[in-house]
């Protein structure tokens, strides 16, 4: 089988190479820094962004928050099932 992204260089403007289970945590920041967040149940996102700015966003159902996330916060978070898209 082929690998179209063997030789590809890392970079925000393309796809992620995986998601990854995010579980929230407020002392904890995630493996790899997302490039974005994908919610299956929607409801409040606390996290802290690339720049170190604690935020908060109201998402849908199978929504979306596109922003550098470093952490996703247990306190304040209500959506479920979050999933981080990263890039390296």
């Amino acid at each position: 089988m082929t690998n179209p992204f063997s030789r590809r260089a890392a970079t925000l403007s393309g796809p992620g190479i995986d998601y990854e289970p995010v579980t929230p945590d407020d002392a904890t920041d995630l493996t790899d820094v997302a490039a974005s967040l994908y919610v299956e149940g929607g409801g409040v996102v606390a996290f802290v962004s690339v720049k170190g700015q604690s935020r908060s966003v109201a998402v849908p159902d199978f929504g979306w928050v596109i922003c550098g996330v470093r952490r996703v916060l247990a306190t304040g978070t209500t959506a479920t099932g979050i999933h981080a898209v990263v890039v390296t």
